[in-house]
């Protein structure tokens, strides 16, 4: 019995101790007071788990200095300086970024280049990756990485706009860190959801728009990315003209009608080579025609969107990359009230712009990969490496 009271009394412990750490990482910089308020702490209780945080080089605390009031200010509760590291590697259609970020999302050390689409970057990227796992040693838990692609498990099963058809990323990954991959809109859907333009709502429809569009439903702060890990491909709902190829193998593509190949077309334009740099000029241009083309766009973003709606009942809809250029349409606005059922019109989910731009990918990314840290296990391996 006492065996089994001491236990209960480990477990209780861990989970409080969890659920600060949980707390800090999505309110970075949060006061202790803060902390014990929203968590249902006492004074007492909060001390103690911050102790023991500290303790494990898990947590520090900022006291700021006294400002003349009444009563000890609260410290901060921040990121421990040789706390556990995520990697976050980030594959969009031209460009990369790695980075280390802390508890919280701070990036510590980073870099970044340009790319010409081809796997062998994978390489380069691996290079980067055992650079930062040489610096930071046993910090380093875990690699995360967010491609522009459809992801299944480890491998980029096809990324249209690189040309990439199953790609593994195992090559990321030192021997003995985890990896993690996934899809880069519904990462940043899942970044909106935690810390950005849909914090605080329980059901979250993010869509991205970049080369075809991609998002997320995020529910109660966890994503719904289906059996494989390739939930969220919108794009490739049929949206579009049945007639009309994608580069996925499948027909009527939403992807074909809102992104730079949709814009081009309307402009009688042979298909861009880069969607989305074609996207700016036509959304940079004052021409009648090209604000008609962009107008297109716009409506079909709506529409498809008023379609999601439907389907699946979300409390906000946020919108990031170059969807955010299309909201500033009226036809954007027009195409979502078409497309909902009568019933939704007088009272629809707002839309809303990303508050975090394109960090997004990245600060999600390293939010997948913290999901899998701060667990009892998570904490266990920490704690005796």
């Amino acid at each position: 019995m006492q065996s089994k009271t001491a236990h209960s009394a480990r477990a209780l412990r861990s989970q409080g101790a969890l659920a600060v750490l949980r707390y800090v990482h999505a309110h970075p910089s949060a006061t202790r007071a803060d902390t014990s308020r929203a968590l249902g702490l006492s004074s007492g209780s909060a001390t103690e788990i911050t102790s023991r945080l500290k303790a494990s080089r898990l947590i520090d605390e900022d006291i700021p200095p006294r400002t003349g009031g009444r009563g000890r200010p609260s410290p901060s509760i921040t990121a421990h300086p040789d706390g556990p590291l995520v990697c976050v590697v980030d594959i969009s259609h031209e460009a990369w970024r790695v980075a280390a970020v802390e508890l919280g999302g701070g990036v510590l050390t980073g870099s970044d280049g340009r790319h010409t689409g081809s796997p062998e970057i994978i390489g380069l990227l691996a290079e980067q990756v055992a650079a930062l796992h040489v610096r930071y040693g046993r910090r380093l838990r875990a690699v995360s990485a967010c491609v522009a692609g459809t992801v299944s498990g480890t491998t980029v099963v096809q990324a249209s706009g690189m040309g990439w058809r199953d790609v593994p990323l195992e090559p990321l990954k030192p021997a003995e860190i985890p990896l993690l991959v996934g899809n880069d809109a519904s990462l940043a859907g899942l970044a909106e959801a935690r810390r950005g333009a849909g914090a605080g709502s329980r059901v979250v429809l993010h869509l991205t728009v970049e080369v075809g569009v991609g998002g997320i439903l995020v529910v109660d702060g966890r994503p719904v990315d289906g059996a494989r890990g390739a939930g969220g491909e919108f794009g490739h709902m049929p949206f579009g003209d049945p007639a009309r190829e994608c580069p996925c193998g499948a027909r009527g593509c939403w992807d074909l009608e809102v992104d730079g190949r949709a814009m081009s077309r309307a402009l009688h334009r042979p298909p861009p080579r880069d969607p989305r740099t074609a996207a700016e000029e036509i959304l940079a241009s004052s021409q009648p025609e090209a604000r008609e083309a962009v107008a297109g766009a716009a409506r079909a973003l709506g529409r498809g969107m008023g379609a999601l709606v439907n389907a699946l009942d979300p409390d906000v809809v946020t919108l990031s990359g170059l969807a955010t250029d299309l909201a500033a349409s009226d036809a954007l606005s027009d195409g979502y009230t078409a497309g909902l059922m009568r019933y939704r019109r007088a009272d629809p989910p707002p839309v809303r712009l990303s508050t975090l731009g394109p960090r997004g990918p990245l600060m999600g990314a390293a939010d997948a990969a913290f999901d899998v840290l701060l667990t009892e296990e998570g904490l266990a391996a920490w704690s005796g490496s």
